[in-house]
């Protein structure tokens, strides 16, 4: 989907290319979906206690359904987490940070987690990639979910390319309610576009589907993940009653941007990204050397202030890296009125990184020999469609 804003401008929105600097309120529109409210804040925070940062600052501030679906934990009903990742390269924070709130509602209300490995999707999207990578690279990105602390017990991931079975027995329902035209309309499908991309979508959408299936009762899920993903959900909530499943619900997130001028926190633009895989000290000098909204001359920043609303470094702050609203705020005013420095605000952001990372990487490591306790296939048998 691409949104023109200004004069020849566009802004681009896809599952495949997103910026993150852009009107969000303006998405909601565009993609018909619903702002957070308050009263969805409210029950979220009766059910699990307490707020996470990323709800309290509207860095997940869409949804669709979400107060259904919380409603639906509250009476009781099976209620379970869906979201994923297409392996094209390392994992990056920006990748993770959906995953961050997708583990504080798991521990928060119990839920297991279905998570989709698109190693097929990514082969078919890029003519120069081989399926062997990106398959290795699912399983490199399943010790990023392993690093974060997530239940193995709860968490459940699907391999495409090797959990066919587990999705082809809803996804051949799936795909007789989806028309080419549909495809092309929704993620611009051309006469070009190889057959393996314009079926793909079928298999992310039926990931919604198989928790019904597997426990042979309806399941409501809840996908947090960001809206560039919002397409695939539009479509499998159109189809999900006339194949018997709940609609899936959605909580989008905003996109981390990157470390450069503009654009969401990209594979792509290895400069701009803060892998978890990186040496800390690497991950130390990209920050240094990041976009911010600072002015060009330490003179001007005292005079004039910063900009933190366009600023990569300060969204890293309050997207991920400070859990203190207070000292958020105060950070925000520093920044705007002058007292802060580029300078100082990077380098407290890059030992704040750095020391994130080696902790990270240490339970990266350590999940290595136990890879196996996350994959469905260890426990679930393929699912027998009932309906």
């Amino acid at each position: 989907m691409v949104l023109p804003i200004v004069g020849s401008e566009e802004v681009k929105v896809t599952p495949w290319e997103a910026e993150a600097f852009v009107d969000y309120d303006r998405l909601i529109k565009v993609f018909g979906a619903k702002a957070l409210s308050d009263e969805e804040i409210d029950l979220l925070k009766g059910l699990a206690g307490e707020l996470h940062p990323m709800v309290r600052r509207r860095v997940f501030y869409s949804h669709r359904d979400f107060d259904v679906f919380l409603r639906m934990f509250k009476e009781g009903f099976k209620c379970a987490l869906y979201t994923g990742r297409g392996p094209s390269g390392h994992t990056h924070v920006g990748h993770i940070l959906p995953w961050i709130f997708t583990k504080w509602l798991q521990d928060r209300l119990g839920l297991h987690l279905f998570f989709q490995m698109t190693d097929d999707e990514k082969f078919w999207h890029d003519e120069k990639q081989e399926l062997s990578v990106t398959n290795r690279l699912a399983y490199e990105n399943i010790l990023d979910l392993a690093a974060l602390d997530l239940d193995p017990r709860k968490t459940h991931v699907i391999i495409d390319s090797e959990d066919i079975r587990y999705l082809y027995p809803i996804a051949v329902k799936v795909a007789k309610k989806i028309t080419y035209s549909t495809q092309k309309a929704t993620f611009g499908f051309t006469d070009s576009t190889n057959v393996g991309m314009v079926f793909y979508p079928v298999l992310q959408m039926t990931v919604a589907f198989l928790p019904s299936e597997l426990y042979g009762e309806d399941v409501y899920v809840l996908i947090p993940a960001g809206i560039d993903q919002d397409p695939y959900w539009r479509i499998a909530r159109d189809i999900a009653s006339s194949l018997g499943y709940p609609k899936p619900a959605q909580i989008h997130n905003k996109l981390l941007p990157g470390l450069g001028p503009e654009g969401k926190m990209s594979s792509s633009k290895p400069e701009t990204a803060v892998y978890t895989t990186d040496d800390p000290e690497v991950a130390k000098q990209k920050i240094m050397k990041a976009f911010t909204g600072g002015q060009p001359t330490v003179e001007l920043q005292r005079k004039l202030g910063g900009n933190p609303d366009r600023c990569s470094i300060f969204k890293m702050y309050e997207m991920m890296f400070e859990e203190d609203d207070v000292k958020l705020q105060e950070r925000y005013h520093a920044c705007k009125t002058g007292n802060l420095l580029c300078g100082e605000c990077k380098a407290e952001l890059a030992e704040r990184v750095s020391k994130y990372l080696i902790d990270f990487q240490r339970k990266r490591e350590k999940a290595r020999n136990n890879l196996s306790d996350f994959l469905l296939r260890t426990k679930f048998n393929p699912p027998k469609v009932s309906k």
